[in-house]
Order: C-alpha cells, then sequence, then structure tokens
C-alpha cells in the first residue's frame, strides 16, 4: 500500500486577537534572503512580530510560558509572496473564492497575495477595493493586496481614480491583466500617475491585433495541432511599446508573467539604461515548453501561452542574472466546464499557488540558482515590487513565515489541490520541496503533518 498522505490542518486568523502569544521556533535553518543570513538557530515570534533569531538564542533552553515549535532542521524563511493570483471574486466564486484561494496559498506557503482586478463587476472603485478589504478580514487565511485596474471597467478607454484606491491600504499598483493597455496615450497617462504615486503600472504585454485570437504559441505544435497560434511579437512589441513609454513619462513599469527571449531582453535592455522596470516569470514558463499543450490538452493553456524552448532557457537566464526580480504563479483558476471544452474555446489559465515552492525549488536543486536567490525570488524582491515590508526576517518585522521540508518528495495530485478548481497540468509530476508550516502575522495558518 502506498504511505498515507499526511494531514494537513488550516487556522484562519485572529485579527482581533490582543494577545502577545510568544512563540519559539527552535532547531531551524534560518535564512533571510536578502541579507545573506544563513544559520542554525531558534526564532521568536511576540503577537504579530519577529522578537528576535539567531544561533545563541534559547541556548540554555525555552523559559516557561513560551510555546515551542521544534523545526527539527528544516528551512525557517520569510513568508513567500505570490504577486500575481486570481482569486474571481467577487462574481466567478464557482472558480474560487477569497477563502478557498487562500487557504490553497497557504498550503504552498504563500502569506501574501496580490489579487488581480478582472472580477466581475472589476475592481476600478473604492467600493470594491472595500469589499475585497472586508472580505479578506473575514475568510482569509492570507494578507491579501489587490492590484486596481487602470481603466474603467477594463474598456482601455478612461482612467480610473487611482490616488483614491491607492488610499485603501489594499491596493499596490494597478493593471488591466487579462487585458493589456493597447491605448498608448492611456498607458502614458497611468505611467505618469505610477510617478506620482511611487506604485507599479503592471503590464499583461500583448498586442490583440497580433494575437488575432490565437490559443497557444505560434510554432511547431500550433502548426500540428491545426489551431491558430500567438507569436512572440504580440509581446514583444507591447514591451518595447511601453519600455520607450516609460523613458518617456520616468514611470514605475513592472512586465507581468514574462514569456518570450525577445521580452527578457528588452527588461534587460531597459535595466541598463536605468528605467525604473521589473519583472516576473511564472513557474509553468520555466518549467515546461508548448510541446506540454500534447498531453495536457487545455491544462497547458494559458495566456501568454507556453513557449518553445528557447524562450524557457531565456526565462531561466533572466532569473540567473537579476533581469526577472519576481516569481508569482498567475494563478487562474477555472471550473471544469471551462476547460473540458475543445483547445480553441477553452478558458485561459492554471492553477499555481500549491506548486509554486517546489517547481521554483527545481532551480535550486539543479543547480541553477542558489537556494538563497530562489527564495528571494518568492519573498523580499516581489515585495519590493509592490512597495511592501515583508519578506524579511528583521527582529521587529511582521512575523510572516514559512517552514519548508527541502527533502519532501510528493506528487502533484489535482484532485488533491486546496483550490476550488483542479486545472493544473503538473498534475501527477513527482516535485521535492513542501511548505509544511505557514505562519502569518506570528499566527499559524497551515500545518502539514
Amino acid at each position: 500500500m502506498p504511505p498515507k498522505a499526511p494531514k494537513q490542518n488550516w487556522t484562519l486568523p485572529d485579527h482581533n486577537s490582543k494577545k502577545s502569544h510568544k512563540v519559539a521556533y527552535i532547531n531551524a535553518r534560518i535564512i533571510d534572503p536578502e541579507s545573506g543570513f544563513d544559520k542554525k538557530g531558534a526564532l521568536l515570534t511576540e503577537g504579530e512580530k519577529i522578537a528576535d533569531f539567531g544561533p545563541a538564542l534559547f541556548k540554555n533552553g525555552v523559559p516557561k510560558g513560551i510555546e515551542v515549535v521544534d523545526c527539527e532542521g528544516h528551512v525557517l524563511c520569510p513568508g513567500l509572496v505570490d504577486i500575481q493570483v486570481h482569486f474571481r471574486e467577487p462574481g466567478q466564486e464557482h472558480k474560487e473564492t477569497i477563502n478557498t484561494g487562500s487557504k490553497s496559498a497557504a498550503a504552498g506557503g504563500i502569506t501574501m497575495v496580490v489579487c488581480q482586478p478582472n472580477t466581475k463587476p472589476v475592481l476600478d472603485n473604492v467600493p470594491i477595493v472595500e469589499f475585497i478589504k472586508n472580505r479578506a478580514r473575514e475568510t482569509s487565511y492570507v494578507n491579501i493586496r489587490a492590484y486596481g485596474a487602470i481603466s474603467k471597467d477594463m474598456k482601455g478607454e478612461t482612467i480610473t481614480e487611482m490616488g483614491l484606491m491607492r488610499e485603501s491600504g489594499v491596493v499596490v499598483g494597478f493593471t488591466d491583466d487579462g487585458l493589456p493597455v493597447m491605448n498608448s496615450l492611456l498607458m502614458r497617462r497611468a505611467l505618469e500617475f505610477s510617478k506620482m504615486l511611487d506604485v507599479p503600472i503592471a503590464q499583461h504585454a500583448e498586442d490583440l491585433n497580433l494575437s488575432n485570437k490565437g490559443c497557444i504559441n505560434e510554432g511547431k505544435i500550433s502548426t500540428k495541432l491545426g489551431v491558430p497560434g500567438i507569436p512572440n511579437a504580440s509581446e514583444a512589441v507591447c514591451v518595447d511599446r511601453d519600455i520607450h513609454l516609460v523613458a518617456l513619462t520616468g514611470g514605475v513599469y513592472h512586465l507581468l508573467h514574462a514569456s518570450t527571449h525577445e521580452a527578457v531582453e528588452s527588461i534587460r535592455r531597459a535595466k541598463k539604461m536605468g528605467l525604473n522596470v521589473t519583472a516576473e516569470a511564472a513557474p509553468h514558463h520555466f518549467t515546461l515548453t508548448d510541446e506540454a499543450v500534447l498531453d495536457y490538452k487545455t491544462f497547458a493553456k494559458m495566456n501568454p501561452p507556453l513557449r518553445a524552448e528557447k524562450d524557457r532557457l531565456a526565462i531561466i537566464e533572466g532569473l540567473k542574472d537579476g533581469t526577472i526580480d519576481a516569481i508569482a504563479t498567475d494563478h487562474a483558476p477555472h471550473d471544469q466546464e471551462s476547460k473540458r471544452v475543445p483547445l480553441t474555446s477553452a478558458a485561459f489559465g492554471i492553477v499555481g499557488v500549491e506548486t509554486m515552492l517546489p517547481l521554483s525549488l527545481a532551480l535550486y536543486q539543479n543547480k541553477t540558482l542558489s537556494l538563497r536567490d530562489v527564495l528571494g525570488k518568492m519573498t523580499w524582491r516581489a515585495a519590493d515590487i509592490i512597495r511592501e515590508k515583508r519578506g524579511r526576517i528583521k527582529k521587529g518585522a511582521i512575523a510572516d513565515l514559512t517552514l519548508i521540508d527541502l527533502g519532501m518528495e510528493w506528487v502533484v495530485e489535482n484532485d488533491k489541490l486546496s483550490s476550488k478548481s483542479k486545472n493544473s497540468p503538473f498534475d501527477g509530476r513527482k516535485v521535492k520541496g513542501r511548505a509544511i508550516r505557514t505562519i502569518v502575522s506570528g499566527q499559524t495558518v497551515y500545518t502539514l503533518g
């Protein structure tokens, strides 16, 4: 008989707790990717803050009255930050909710997410922002932030009231993700506002005219399957235009889910010019190519699509040399009715928050990146893009932490994912490394085993 799967446990954080509960995490390998701190020792949380940490802490034992968690030598690092998720609420709760999406994120070791605005209705005004804020407080296992829409109803015509949404404390940037900003003048205005507000304008880079209703990457696989393809140029043209606008405005620009070698090179060139640009990559774009569509069909359909091997390698090189700053999932849950249809009709997107950590750790396991670099792209570097003071282990910092068993081997099973939707192309894939405890503001919200 196969070994019994370890039990998973979730606990919603108590936002009203006034207790200064103390927890000692002992026998841990503490890693702070920003500073490079990597030592065996202990860490103490008091309430929602990190009170102390280091190799000498509790050498003479833990005082009475402090809860003790034995980390058994596993990695204790800052909580992971995923700066691109779709939790579908409001409007498509049959696919995902803030509750179910955050539960799935917690199981992946993620302590903060940034929700995208393509909800129904669109997150383009203060009342919808307040709805997200309240729902998160009531039902979320992790910290919820959001991008506000750049244009009203994401129609690409009229700019939203960015300043008012930013004041909410939830909105950390702006995007029309799901759609690109095709109107160059609107994009210019958005970038001008980004400079004043010091928040990123995050672009889903796609020239819709070039994409021309394609459904997968344009290449050998699209030809073989006889379906319309999306060329690399669709992304590349949009990124190049945006970089010119960043140079014009001095704005803050972030490229969502980079997928092509051309886009990586454009971002690399923009950084050398000193422009305020950042980029992220999704695990599926540095793990799979468009050949996965042959095996996983619509479950390997996303936008931007899986590309050719040359592009996959370019994404990895961008991660290695710092051109790509962060790893984010583009978690996009869809119900079976949206996926179990012909390839040309199926919805774009896959779930990803529970597989981000092991798929990214593969870059460390195959010696492509150091463990510090891999964790850094999912912690402080991601947090810095959205101007959040998270992703670090420091005295006085918020105690968002993830305990990781680097050696745990497990198999991704779609039907066991915590997300309400099960659309992953990694079903049946053997992976290594898993979050075994997730701590949000000093409170354990998830344990494995």
